[in-house]
This record gives structure tokens, sequence and C-alpha cells, in this order.
């Protein structure tokens, strides 16, 4: 019989886990009341394990009326539980979409741009510079007049400026180049994040589009929710079916004890 006690132990469990996350949710809805909300949420969640529990147990003895009403309001509470799972969980999801999408992706596209356009000014400066050596070796080769001299010292003034201009732009592609690779590492961290639903989103559409990822969340979210709080009730009852067996048995076992049944007798 002790099976009996640990359904009824993953009963409890299931539904504390399930009446936080739901509480939680709710609050997130109804963020302007933070303390009503969870004290309503408690008070419906401990509601709900007792009527379930109480239904069970007098179910053939319960007026129709009272019955009904009692079923009806243990699915609206199950369904606003569910309702409550689904906006923690879709918080959660959310809020790691944001720190996924915090604009590391978009940075990494920037940085290598500035990348590509600090190269394509030191091509353009190295380009500048052949031509410089080119007409000072032109200069040379004519001698060493006065205008000639004059001019090879503007070009090599030039010149040098051009080389301290490439300096820089190698200096800025070194500092680029290591937010890049911190930017790297970061991206990867965070696809490393999503993976899982990739691998998801793929068995399901066979294409890890950011559309079928946020339509994989959404299923995993609504089973997630399916399966949670209707496992704690279905669990508590289990639970209640096999304590009520165990007494049954208990008192059928007892010496010189005869059970009769009040509805045998008639009796209300």
């Amino acid at each position: 019989m002790f099976i009996n006690y640990l359904a009824l132990l993953s009963a409890l469990a299931v539904s504390g886990v399930s009446a936080y996350y739901s509480i939680v949710g709710l609050t997130a809805i109804f963020s302007s009341q933070f303390w009503p909300i969870v004290i309503m949420g408690s008070v419906l969640e401990i509601g709900k394990l007792v009527t379930a529990s109480w239904l069970y147990r007098n179910w053939s003895i319960t007026p129709i009326l009272i019955k009904t009403y009692l079923t009806i309001a243990v699915l609206l509470l199950m369904f606003i539980t569910s309702m409550g799972i689904f906006g923690f969980l879709s918080k959660a999801h959310i809020e790691q979409s944001i720190t996924i999408n915090s604009g590391a992706a978009e940075k990494l596209k920037i940085v290598a741009a500035r990348i590509e356009t600090e190269k394509q000014a030191i091509q353009d400066i190295e380009k500048q510079i052949q031509q410089i050596d080119a007409a000072l070796s032109k200069m040379t080769d004519r001698g060493q007049a006065a205008s000639s001299l004059r001019a090879a010292d503007q070009q090599r003034k030039t010149r040098d400026a051009l080389v301290k201009r490439k300096d820089d732009y190698v200096k800025n592609i070194s500092a680029y180049t290591e937010q890049r690779i911190s930017l790297e590492t970061e991206v990867k961290k965070m696809e490393a994040e999503v993976g899982p639903i990739k691998y998801i989103s793929e068995l399901i559409y066979e294409r890890a589009e950011q559309s079928n990822l946020e339509r994989s969340v959404r299923i995993v979210i609504v089973i997630l929710v399916l399966v949670f709080d209707p496992l704690a009730i279905v669990l508590l009852i289990a639970a209640s079916i096999g304590l009520r067996r165990k007494e049954e048995l208990t008192n059928t076992n007892k010496p010189g004890i005869l059970e009769i049944d009040d509805r045998v007798l008639g009796v209300k």
C-alpha cells in the first residue's frame, strides 16, 4: 500500500509546483494586484484539490445539482491553473527570446562590416603608397634637380602620413577583431540555449525557421499545460481510490464486525 501514499505525495508535489507556476503566471497577467492574486490563487488551488477528493469519496450520495456544480468548478479551476501555467511558460520564453535577441547578432554584423571597411581603407592606402613609391622612383631617375627634391620631400611626407593612417586602421581592425570574437562567443552561447527547440522544430516542420521555432515553443507549452494540472488531479483521485480500498479491506478483515452498506438498507 506504499504506492498509494507515494501517489498521494506525488499528487501534492505536482499540484504544488503547478500552483506555483499558475500563481506566478496569473500575477504576470494581473501584475497590478500581486498579493491579492497570490492569495486568490493559493486558496483556489487548495479548494480545487479538496473538492476533487471530496467529490470522489461522496459521488454516489451527492445530489445531482451539487455534483454538477462542483464538477464544473473543478474543471474551470483546472482551466484557470492551466492558463496561469501557460502565462508563466510564455513569459519565460519571451524573456529568453529578449535575451537571445538582445543585439549581439546585430552588433556582430556591425563589427564585421567595420572590419571590412577598415580593410578596404588599408587597400586604398596601399595603392596610394605604391603610386607614391613609383613617383619617387621616377624622380630619382630624373636626377637631383631642386624641383624634383622638393616634390620628392612632399611625396615622402604624404607617404609617411599614409603609413600612419594605415597603422591606425590596422589597430582598429585588431580591436574590432577582439570584439567580434567576444560577440561570436556570446552568440554561440545563445544559440546553444535554443538548440533543443531547434531540433524539435526540425522534427515537426523539418526546417528551423524563426516562425517555426515560435510555433514549436507554443506546442511544447500546450503539451505541458495539458499534462500538468490534470495529472495532479488524477493522481489525487488514484491515491484516494487506493486508500479507500485499503480502509475497506481493513474493515472487512476485522473479526466480529459486519459491514453493511447503507445503500443496501435504503438509508439516505
